[in-house]
C-alpha cells in the first residue's frame, strides 16, 4: 500500500527530501547544501538549475528506504518563499539567476513606489508593504535588466514563479504551471481577498499577468508528476511557503496561536481565521491557509537574520567551528558583559521595516571575547522578537504562548531566554522540523489520509518541551535598553 509521504524542503541554505509515514514519523531523509552566490553588495542569487537537481537527487536518494515509488502515496512541497525564479515555459530552462528573498536590490523602485504614494493602497489590498523582501519587484528588477527575459516575455514564453512553482513545473515536466495562495500572497501581486492575481497589481508593479502562474489550493489534487522522473506518476497533494507549513505543523491553526520559526530568519505568525489582518504597527497579513477554496489568515512579522547571524559568526568570524557551541558558550558567563548585536546585516525587517539599516555590535571591551559575542548573538533573538511581541500587541494580537520551531529552537539556552525575554511560555515540539511536518500534514489532507489539518495535527504531532518565564523584571528592562540604545545606532 502506498502510504508514504515524500517532502521536499527546499529553503534558502540547502534542500532536503524527508519521507514521512502517515502517523507523521521521520522515515528518512537527505540533505544537499545551496551555493550562496552574492554578485554585488546586498544581491543575494540561487541557481535554479542547482535547485531542481539536487531536490530531485535529494527525493530519489530517500525513495528506496519507503520500499520505491509505489510507496510514495502523495509529495508536499514547502519553499523558501518570495525568491523568484525566471524560465522559459518552451525549453523549461532557466533565463537567469533566481533572486533570493534576501535581496535588496529593487530599494530604488520601491523608495519610488513609496515616493509616488502607493504604499497605503497597496497594504490595504496585499497586506504588504512595498520592500524589496517580496516577489513582484525582483520579477520587475529581471525584466528590465535581463534580456532574456524581457525577450521571453515579449515572445509570450516567459514564466515566473517562485520556488514551488518552479519545481512543480520540473515535476510535472512542463504540465503545470502553478502557485498555492499562501506563496502568491507574498508577492505584492494578489489582493489578500482575490482568487488570482490582479491586473492592477501587475500594473503598478510592471509584470506580464500572462507569465504568472494560477492559483490554487495548498492541499488536494494538485498535479501528477511525470512517471520517467520518479519512477511512476506521483500526485503532487500539498503545497506551501515555508512559514505558513511551520505554522501548520505546529497546529496554529485557531485565533491567537502564535509561532516563530527560527531558521535563517526569524518568523512570526499568528492565526487570525477567516478575519483579514489589517496592520497599524508595520506587521504583515498573509494567507496562511487556502483549502476548498476558503482561506484562513495570519498576521505575521518576519526578521530578516536569525541563524544566518550564528552562520556569519562561524563562517566569517570564526567564533565558533559549529553552531551548536554558542549554546555552551552563552551558558560559559553570566550575561554579555554589555556586548549587544543588532544583526541587520541584510537590513531591519518588521517591525522598523529599514532597508538601509546595517549591523552593530555595541558595549565591546578588551574584557569581550568570543563567549560575549555568541551570547550577544542568542540573545538577539530574543531582542528582536520582543520588539514584535509589542507591535503583535499594538495591533491586538497578544500572544498567550510561544511555540517555537527551526533550527536555532534545539537550542535550550535560547528557548528559556525567548521565555525570560517575552515573559510568556514557549512550547517547543520533539521535533523542531515543523516546516516540512506541516508540508506532510498538508499533502496527506490532500491525499485524502485524514479529513482536515486538525485531525492530521493530532495525529502527526509529538511531545512538547515548555520553558516558563524566570528573569527578574530589572534585568529584563536592563537588557531592553541596552538594545534600543543600539538599535538606535543601527
Amino acid at each position: 500500500m502506498a502510504d508514504y509521504i515524500l517532502v521536499l524542503d527546499e529553503g534558502t541554505t540547502s534542500t532536503r527530501a524527508i519521507l514521512f509515514a502517515s502517523d507523521g514519523v521521520l522515515v528518512a531523509s537527505a540533505q544537499a547544501p545551496l551555493t550562496q552566490h552574492y554578485p554585488q553588495n546586498g544581491w543575494v542569487e540561487h541557481d535554479p538549475r542547482e535547485i531542481w537537481d539536487k531536490t530531485l537527487a535529494c527525493a530519489l536518494e530517500v525513495m528506496p528506504k519507503a520500499g520505491g515509488a509505489a510507496s510514495i502515496a502523495a509529495i508536499g512541497i514547502t519553499n523558501q518563499r518570495e525568491t523568484v525564479v525566471a524560465w522559459d515555459r518552451q525549453t523549461g530552462e532557466p533565463l537567469t539567476n533566481a533572486i533570493v528573498w534576501q535581496d535588496r536590490r529593487t530599494e530604488p523602485f520601491c523608495m519610488a513606489l513609496r515616493d509616488a504614494g502607493h504604499e497605503a493602497g497597496v497594504q490595504e489590498r496585499t497586506g504588504l508593504l512595498l520592500d524589496p523582501y517580496f516577489s513582484g519587484t525582483k520579477m520587475r528588477w529581471m525584466l528590465d535588466n535581463v534580456p532574456d527575459v524581457r525577450a521571453a516575455a515579449d515572445a509570450g514564453t516567459l514564466a515566473f514563479g517562485t520556488v514551488e512553482s518552479w519545481l512543480v513545473f520540473k515535476l510535472t515536466g512542463g504540465a503545470a504551471h502553478i502557485t498555492d495562495a499562501s506563496n502568491a500572497s507574498r508577492t505584492l501581486l494578489m489582493g489578500l481577498e482575490d482568487a488570482q492575481f490582479d491586473d492592477g497589481l501587475c500594473d503598478l508593479i510592471g509584470v506580464p499577468l500572462a507569465a504568472l502562474p494560477g492559483v490554487v489550493d495548498m492541499a488536494g489534487p494538485l498535479a501528477m508528476t511525470a512517471p520517467e522522473l520518479l519512477g511512476r506518476s506521483i500526485p503532487i497533494t500539498g503545497l506551501a511557503g515555508d512559514q505558513q507549513a511551520a505554522t501548520i505543523g505546529q497546529a496554529c491553526l485557531a485565533p491567537g496561536q502564535t509561532k516563530a520559526t527560527y531558521g535563517t530568519g526569524a518568523f512570526v505568525l499568528t492565526c487570525q481565521g477567516s478575519t483579514i489582518p489589517r496592520s497599524t504597527n508595520r506587521l504583515l497579513g498573509t494567507v496562511l491557509t487556502q483549502l476548498d477554496g476558503q482561506r484562513t489568515y495570519a498576521i505575521e512579522g518576519s526578521v530578516f537574520v536569525a541563524g544566518s547571524l550564528v552562520q556569519w559568526l562561524r563562517d566569517s568570524l570564526g567564533i565558533v567551528q559549529v553552531a551548536e557551541e554558542t549554546e555552551a558558550l552563552a551558558r560559559s558567563i553570566p550575561d554579555s558583559g554589555g556586548v549587544v548585536i543588532v544583526p541587520a546585516l541584510s537590513g531591519l525587517g518588521a517591525p522598523h521595516w529599514q532597508a538601509d539599516a546595517r549591523g552593530v555590535i555595541a558595549g565591546l571591551s578588551f574584557a569581550s571575547g568570543k563567549a560575549e559575542l555568541a551570547r550577544a548573538a542568542l540573545e538577539a533573538m530574543a531582542h528582536q522578537t520582543h520588539d514584535l511581541c509589542a507591535a503583535f500587541t499594538a495591533d491586538g494580537a497578544p500572544w498567550q504562548t510561544l511555540r517555537i520551531d527551526g533550527g536555532m529552537a534545539a537550542n535550550d539556552w535560547m528557548a528559556q531566554d525567548l521565555a525570560d525575554m517575552l515573559g510568556v511560555p514557549v512550547e517547543r515540539p520533539g521535533f523542531v522540523e515543523t516546516t516540512a511536518l506541516g508540508a506532510a500534514m498538508l499533502a496527506a489532507c490532500g491525499a485524502g489520509m485524514y479529513p482536515d489539518l486538525d485531525a492530521a495535527a493530532q495525529a502527526m504531532r509529538g511531545r512538547l518541551a515548555r520553558f516558563e518565564p524566570q528573569m527578574e523584571a530589572g534585568v529584563r528592562d536592563a537588557r531592553l535598553a541596552a538594545w534600543r540604545k543600539a538599535l538606535s545606532a543601527a
